[in-house]
Formats: C-alpha cells, structure tokens, sequence
C-alpha cells in the first residue's frame, strides 16, 4: 500500500511509518517545507495547503499532526495554536483528500479521550457523548473538520488516543526520568484514572484500522484495563527499583500548570469497545506490561 503520514517524525509517527515501511509498504510524509525526496509532499496547516498531487495514489492517509498538548502552559496563545494546528490542519488535508480523483480508501484522523471530559469512575467507550471544556470542545471540531473526507465517499475514522507508554516522548517520556530518579508519585490523590496504550499497541491499532473495512468513525485507542495514577504510580516504582513516596498536592498542580492541571487531574475510563470488538488483540493490556515493554 502507498499510505500517507502527517505527523511523522513525533512520537507516534516516527514508530507508525517504521512499522509500515518493515512491512514493505511506500510511505509518503507530509512535511512543513517543500519537498526535498520522493516520499515527501509539502503541507502548511495554518495556510490550509497541501500539495494534493503527492498523494495521488495512496491508499490510505493518517493524520497525526497538531501542536502537543502538553508542551507549553496554556496561555491564550497557545490554545489558538493547539486548536489551529489541529482544526486547521485536518480540514486541509480532508479537502485534499475529497479533491482526488481517486481519493484513499480510508482516512485515519488523530483524536484524543479528551473527548470525554472527565468521566470519574464511570467507563465511558465509543458512544458516550463529549464532555465540557477545552479538550472536550476541541475534540469535537476536530473530528467535524475531516467532513469534506467523509462526505467524498472516503471511510474515515477517529483515532481517539489515550496516554501513551513510552520513554521517547509524550507524557510518559517525562514520568520516567522523574520516576528512575526516585522522585516519582501520584498526583493530587492519585484516584483518577489514566487511560493508557503502550506505543506498541498504539501503532497495531492504527494498522488495524486501515485494513479493517467495518471500522469508521470514533475508535478509543486505549488499553482495556484503564488503572488510577496511584496504580500507575506503585507500577513505574515496580517496574524501576524506586520509591514512589512523593505526593504532588492537587493545589501545587494549579499553579504550576493552571487550566492544565484540570486535565491533569481529571479522571477518564475509557474503554476500546470497537477495537475489541473487530477483533484487535492487544500485545500490552496491562500497566504492568506496557511499562516494561517501554523499558525494553
């Protein structure tokens, strides 16, 4: 298959394009520059452009570009460029994609479980409605950019991500420096959960995805065992040798992050329902699992 990638040199990307091109399939990644190779087309986000002749002839296309979430503290600022990068860029390349004569025959859009909103200790898979506030807002007009896709004929799935394990980047890429010098523990009171994917996982269910003709729309890429940050906690200072004895309070985490810290604290248990249902099987379903197979 010749399949296009937004996204690929961050964290799921990088490992996304590796996988597919050991499988022998041609990948073409889209870069914010004019192209220098073959395998690359040029896209500017915030302009809306993509060069629709680079991707004459891909079969698929996933799009996992967008400013990270957790890269900077939330300044007005900085929202406008979460949301553009996100809303901006998924609209540009759906409508490049709908302008094919021959368009893909899927279309895999990045999203996030930021969808849900803080969902406590309620499970919450694919049908639960968006929560309130920024992410949950975001999510939502994110997944509506990639319309122009759909409505070409195009079979077009939401790619809603949980945490994902890793030591290369992410969220995790930051616990465990912390954590392996014995100042890791839980935040707040460690009782919301975390829904968490091993990268591993991560790309097999983007995979799975492409090649599973009956998967379209909002598809939770999550373990099924979602577990609390105090669980989360007690498995890095398992999987390190090291004390997990400090408590970041929930106050500090305010000030330090500000809106942030309501993400940060909130609680989400989200289910993979679709996933397992069309037969996914993960590698990594367990905490303890995906935080060795990142150590590895």
């Amino acid at each position: 298959m010749r399949i296009a990638v937004t996204g690929s040199t961050g964290l799921i990307g990088t490992a996304l394009v590796r996988s597919l091109r050991s499988d022998r399939h041609e990948v073409v990644r889209l870069v914010r520059r004019p192209a220098r190779s073959g395998d690359e087309v040029e896209w500017d986000p915030h302009r809306q452009y993509v060069d629709a002749a680079g991707l004459v002839g891909c079969e698929g296309v996933v799009h996992l570009a967008g400013a990270g979430v957790g890269a900077r503290r939330w300044t007005d600022a900085y929202r406008k460029e979460i949301h553009d990068s996100r809303v901006l860029g998924t609209a540009a390349v759906a409508e490049a994609v709908a302008s094919l004569d021959t368009p893909p025959r899927v279309f895999v859009c990045g999203s996030a479980v930021g969808f849900y909103g803080d969902t406590g200790d309620r499970a919450v898979d694919e049908e639960a409605p968006p929560g309130d506030g920024f992410l949950p807002n975001l999510c939502v007009e994110w997944e509506e950019a990639a319309a122009p896709a759909a409505e070409a004929g195009v079979r077009t799935a939401f790619a809603r991500t949980g945490l994902v394990v890793s030591r290369k980047g992410g969220a995790w890429g930051r616990l465990f420096p912390l954590f392996k010098a014995g100042l890791g523990g839980r935040l707040g009171d460690g009782r919301q959960y975390w829904s968490f994917i091993s990268l591993h996982d991560e790309v097999a269910a983007l995979r799975h995805i492409l090649d599973t003709e009956s998967l379209s729309g909002p598809v939770n890429l999550t373990s099924p065992h979602p577990v609390t940050n105090r669980e989360v906690t007690a498995a890095m200072g398992r999987a390190l040798h090291r004390p997990t004895v400090f408590t970041v309070p929930s106050a500090a985490l305010k000030i330090a992050l500000g809106d942030m810290a309501g993400d940060v604290l909130g609680s989400q248990r989200v289910l993979p329902r679709r996933l397992l249902d069309s037969g996914f099987t993960f590698a990594f379903p367990g905490i303890d699992e995906a935080v060795g197979a990142a150590l590895r």
